[in-house]
């Protein structure tokens, strides 16, 4: 139901959204997400994580996990004379998910993969005539997701797949306006529609240190996928020229992902993740050579002080952490890093097991070279965790 509302809000004000897909989203939930972005080597049974499918099977037998996940985003932008800022906001993410056999768990969700949202322009002369040239884009690419894993070993090493269906349209246009007596104008937009499934893989093997700690090792694979597009080409001037394209190439890059945690039962958790994508071998409108390849390294942690005490504050999940990553687009050859910190909360609620989560994070967009425009935003995340007993059979 929310799939239309969820394609129709602007997520970002990015310039950078304007090449390839947009800007790509986060795929990990509330908890995670405030520490950093980790969850390959993630493995815990609070929460759920589709950035390794491995993971959905540490639930036990009577749980039910929902999450439900908005955000809300303050950017400011500069070339070194300009200045802009904005505010965004939007429905994030949800999924569910629950055991089918005692070493079987599944999770079914959707969540964006990537954001566009862009507009800008400028005043310029033309053989006497002054027009303005305007650039906008809006859309995303959205994706839901259907997942399994399996118990493999003693709760110790687990095997999973998603299938995800990847769906969506981006639409980029420019207008040239004439300043005369008898305005005129020049509008030309592109759009490409996506549709298209895939699957992706992931396995964790947990290594016990002693009965209240453990390391977990984990690994994701997602296979170069080709998907099925429509792409539709307009030119407006006095007369509206259309034209629709199918068969040319868009294609989502070979993802490889290892991931390590170590976790001390209601205690103390500490995570690395680092990924990397094959964009630099990815055909965009049948076109190679747009792109480069990105990596990712992220690290974060979450502290407890007292699970069992009777302090408020002493049983929330206290989270932090931080990520590094180059950009997969490219602007005339160039691209960007991208810092983040992260800082969070987990809140329990009086069941003791469901949680509200909130997280902020704080992102620097550093381009290459000094013209290109600097990025900074603000984002903070809330979610909500719904853990509840179910299958139990109660006895009188």
């Amino acid at each position: 139901m929310l799939a239309a509302e969820v394609s129709a809000q602007n997520s970002t004000n990015s310039p950078y959204s304007r090449y390839g897909y947009g800007e790509i989203a986060n795929r990990s939930f509330g908890a995670g997400r405030s520490m950093g972005g980790i969850g390959i080597g993630l493995r815990s049974s609070k929460q759920i994580n589709p950035l390794n499918p491995a993971s959905y099977s540490c639930m036990d037998s009577l749980t039910f996990l929902f999450d439900f996940g908005a955000t809300g985003q303050y950017s400011w932008y500069t070339d070194g004379v300009n200045k802009q800022s904005d505010i965004n906001g939007n429905v994030e993410y949800m999924a569910m998910q629950f055991p089918i056999h005692r070493k079987i768990a599944v999770s079914i969700g959707m969540l964006p993969f990537s954001h566009v949202g862009y507009k800008y322009g400028e005043s310029k002369v033309s053989n006497g005539l002054t027009y303005v040239e305007t650039f906008e884009g809006s859309g995303g690419l959205n994706q839901l997701y259907g997942g399994v894993s399996i118990d493999v070993w003693k709760k110790r090493l687990s095997v999973g797949a998603n299938l995800n269906y990847i769906f969506g349209t981006v639409t980029h246009s420019s207008t040239s306006t004439f300043s005369s007596e008898n305005s005129t104008y020049i509008l030309s937009s592109k759009a490409f529609k996506v549709g298209k499934a895939y699957l992706d893989y992931g396995v964790q093997y947990v290594h016990l240190l002693s009965k209240t700690s453990s390391l977990t090792f984990g690994a994701t694979f997602a296979p170069k996928t080709n998907l099925s597009a429509r792409t539709y080409e307009a030119v407006q001037s006095t007369v509206i020229q259309t034209d629709t394209v199918r068969g040319l190439k868009y294609e989502i890059p070979t993802t490889y992902g290892l991931g390590v945690s170590y976790e001390k039962t209601d205690k103390l958790i500490i995570a690395a993740d680092y990924q990397y994508q094959g964009w630099g071998s990815v055909k965009f409108s049948d076109k190679g050579g747009l792109f480069q390849d990105r990596s990712k390294v992220a690290i974060g942690g979450e502290y407890i002080p007292n699970l069992y005490s009777q302090p408020y504050l002493n049983r929330l999940r206290y989270r932090i952490g931080g990520s590094y990553a180059n950009s997969y687009m490219l602007s005339n050859g160039n691209g960007y890093k991208e810092l983040s910190a992260t800082i969070g909360a987990g809140f329990p609620m009086s069941d003791g097991r469901s949680y509200i989560n909130v997280s902020f994070e704080y992102v620097k967009v550093k381009p290459e070279v000094y013209n290109m425009v600097s990025e900074s935003y603000l984002k903070m995340t809330l979610s909500y965790t719904f853990n509840e007993y179910w299958f139990f059979k109660k006895k009188f």
